[in-house]
């Protein structure tokens, strides 16, 4: 693998490997000693020029606990902030010798750009309302550890997948859109109208304004944060009004059997996208894919630097 900017960079077998080589750092966690040498002696910089919590720290366990050397760098205590540019920032951090980028940034398209400045190799941590591939292999690892459970095997062939809510400014619905579409899985978007990205339409999955309607079919059903921090306008009446029409309410939840994956990406606003009964449910996924942030990243981060071989062993 050079670099992950993209769902779409990885093929099926990429992707396989990822959450392949994740399983086995998922065994980590458990251990008294959380440490592996695989990339011991490697420079990772978190470059965050926007504001996380989960991301960023999963970045940094994963990389301290493959032994890497993991610093962090934000906009605020940096010199984008007196005026730098990225470019200048990224290739002075480039010029010191440093293994791996890993970038989050409020503009679609800017880890892409910064990717083409600089030797290192860059993994894309959310790029405005564009793209966050580790979210969906994330959220496909705890999917694909849902259906195993269910004596199902590991196979996203024919699961249907809902995904609900605020389509137009999530980054991450873009990516589980495009590593579904490679693994298999059969994706149904469901938001308003107003909150349907441009261009939806030929993303290759199907699109509905009835979550009731698609509710029955999902073997998954993702709930997405109403982001109110990006929105400048009117996208719906009242929040009580977008939870009776596209949130898993006390009474949608109670349709669903408890075969069905509940996930979403965080953070939650509980009575609005989801109620606490179904994120609180034994078949919710949320806290799973929390666990699979660390594993996933660390075995994205093994793949870029640690040279897995072809079988995506350790």
């Amino acid at each position: 693998m050079k670099g992950l900017l993209s769902a779409a960079d990885l093929n099926a077998h990429e992707i396989e490997s990822i959450l392949d080589v994740a399983e086995e750092m998922h065994t980590i966690q458990q251990r008294p000693v959380k440490k592996l040498p695989a990339l011991r002696g490697r420079t990772i910089v978190n470059l965050f020029f926007e504001d996380s919590t989960r991301t960023r720290t999963s970045f940094e366990i994963a990389g301290k606990w493959l032994s890497a050397d993991t610093i962090n760098v934000s906009a605020k205590g940096s010199s984008v902030s007196k005026g730098e540019s990225m470019r200048d920032t990224m290739m002075t951090l480039d010029s010191m010798g440093v293994d791996a980028f890993v970038i989050r940034h409020s503009s679609s398209g800017a880890v892409a750009q910064a990717a083409s400045w600089v030797k290192a190799q860059c993994i894309n941590a959310g790029d405005g309302q564009h793209e966050h591939p580790t979210q969906a292999l994330l959220d496909a690892f705890a999917m694909r550890q849902h259906f195993r459970t269910l004596g199902e095997g590991g196979s996203f062939a024919g699961k249907r997948i809902a995904i609900v809510g605020d389509l137009l400014h999530s980054r991450v619905v873009r990516s589980n859109v495009l590593l579904q579409r490679t693994l298999g899985g059969k994706v149904t978007l469901v938001a308003p109208p107003t909150l349907l990205p441009m261009g939806v339409d030929t993303w290759g999955c199907e699109v509905s304004s009835d979550f009731d309607a698609v509710l029955d079919e999902a073997d998954i059903v993702m709930m997405l944060r109403v982001q109110r921090e990006r929105m400048s306008g009117g996208f719906f009446p009242t929040a009580r009004e977008y939870a009776a029409s596209y949130g898993l309410t006390e009474e949608r939840f109670a349709r669903l059997s408890p075969t069905v994956g509940i996930c979403h990406p965080g953070p939650m606003n509980r009575g609005v996208e989801i109620s606490s009964a179904a994120a609180d449910a034994i078949n919710s996924l949320v806290l799973d894919q929390v666990s699979a942030g660390v594993a996933v990243r660390m075995s994205v981060l093994y793949h870029l630097l640690g040279g897995a071989d072809e079988e995506g062993q350790l």
